[in-house]
């Protein structure tokens, strides 16, 4: 179920109340003193965010100086109370100037408690916008002398967005160019053994828009995931096309999505916020297109000295390039010196993080580089640990590839007024956590 709080509480370090609103009847006023004294001066402010006491619970974070407590009688949505706790300090800043601190409530108490009553209804959580709310409570916070964030100004035209569904963008945009920017950034999580089978991978991705669009406009996205092209294919009574579909998991979108319309479409529609957002976020399992295979030969020759070979392959296409490549090879805390070849790049021993670290500038698509290394060791006379080998990490992002394989297929903009639009699209894979077994 929602939150349903019962009361909500603002305190300063030493536990006194700043601010208090009650919601409902079924706890009593005294309900911060049980949580100064079981929780404030027993010292557990940090153990746990979500504590029981008697018949209530206290879910409380620490914001700056600032404790804010929200006190249930009932099984709560815990997730979503600490949502509402972001949402509603992200919305005083922007009244406050950006500042949200003890001295920004004492100084804008009233408008807080004006706002408390608009964002909260009988315990429910409401409208949390900052956009809209500044629509029709325009009273402005004491500002912070330190705050630089120049004061939004309220929009005219508030009875479509307070009581419409499109509360996220306003009326009245005009821009001399229409263009939209959506960038796919996948980052690739995968661990190898040594001799180059895969262990674990998966992708994560997002999709990220930036949208400078005159008036209320109407996008239509279309990728290739298999879900999509079979539904469209039954639509349109018509075979889907050869060519590569895969099966997005973890699909979570941007609240502008029209849900209805892609459950039973399955087709991206909605009506963008103004500037950047992420639209949609999503993993792959299955079907990963690996970027780089890392194949390394570390060979221990006694107590004093190793030889590390290690040969890394792109096997994106030859017409695409991976950026800021890095490879982080462990070696031994008793490293004394190291001697390295390498056909391409640069290599160095790190001794704060005992990694030889080879970075490659630009690496271009279906080529190999490979690195030899020499490293000498300390020589100890007592028995020391054997080494545990801690895997190989490699860094890069090559633009214009997706390990995926996710590709847009269309994206359509509509407005009733029919201007042309600039439509960019671009693709980026970087590394997550890349690692490999030496």
């Amino acid at each position: 179920m929602p939150v349903a709080a019962s009361a909500i509480y603002f305190l300063n370090l030493r536990g006194d109340v700043l601010i208090n609103r009650l919601y409902r009847d079924d706890v009593g006023g005294n309900m911060v003193d049980a949580f100064r004294t079981h929780i404030m001066q027993t010292k557990e402010l940090g153990t746990c965010p979500v504590r029981q006491i008697g018949g209530c619970s206290f879910l409380y974070m620490r914001i700056s100086n600032v404790y804010i407590v929200i006190v249930v009688s009932n099984n709560a949505n815990v997730a979503c109370a600490f949502k509402f706790v972001v949402e509603a300090v992200a919305l005083f800043k922007s009244y406050f100037g950006g500042a949200f601190d003890e001295d920004a409530i004492r100084n804008n108490f009233v408008l807080i408690y004006e706002l408390l009553d608009e964002i909260m209804d009988f315990g429910y959580p409401q409208n949390l916008s900052p956009e809209i709310l500044k629509l029709y409570i325009t009273q402005e916070g004491v500002r912070s002398p330190f705050s630089s964030k120049p004061v939004d100004r309220p929009v005219p035209n508030a009875t479509l967005q307070v009581t419409g569904a499109v509360g996220w963008r306003r009326e009245g945009l005009v821009y001399k160019k229409n263009e939209v920017f959506l960038d796919i950034v996948e980052s690739v999580n995968l661990l190898m053994s040594s001799k180059g089978s895969v262990l674990r991978c998966d992708v994560t991705g997002k999709i990220l828009m930036k949208c400078f669009l005159s008036g209320m406009p109407d996008l239509k996205l279309g990728l290739n995931d298999k879900i999509g092209l079979e539904k469209e294919s039954l639509i349109k009574s018509r075979p889907t096309k050869s060519g590569k579909t895969i099966e997005l998991d973890d699909v979570t979108f941007h609240q502008c999505v029209n849900l209805t319309r892609f459950n039973a479409e399955k087709t991206v529609s909605f009506v963008p916020p103004d500037g950047e957002f992420e639209l949609m976020k999503y993993r792959i399992t299955e079907g990963v297109n690996l970027p780089f295979k890392v194949l390394p030969t570390i060979k221990e020759l006694g107590r004093s000295r190793m030889e590390v070979n290690v040969k890394v392959k792109s096997v994106f296409g030859a017409k695409m390039f991976a950026l800021g490549a890095v490879v982080k090879i462990p070696v031994p805390k008793q490293t004394a010196k190291t001697n390295f070849t390498v056909t391409s790049g640069r290599a160095k021993y790190n001794a704060s993080i005992d990694c030889l670290v080879w970075k490659i500038r630009k690496f271009p698509g279906q080529t190999e580089a490979t690195l030899s290394a020499e490293v000498e060791l300390i020589s100890t006379i007592t028995e020391k640990k054997p080494w545990t080998r801690p895997p190989i990490q490699m860094e890069f992002q090559v633009p214009m590839f997706t390990a995926s394989g996710l590709r847009v297929r269309f994206l359509k903009v509509w407005e009733k007024s029919g201007y042309n639009t600039v439509e960019w699209v671009r693709y980026i894979t970087k590394a997550g956590s890349y690692e490999i077994r030496s």
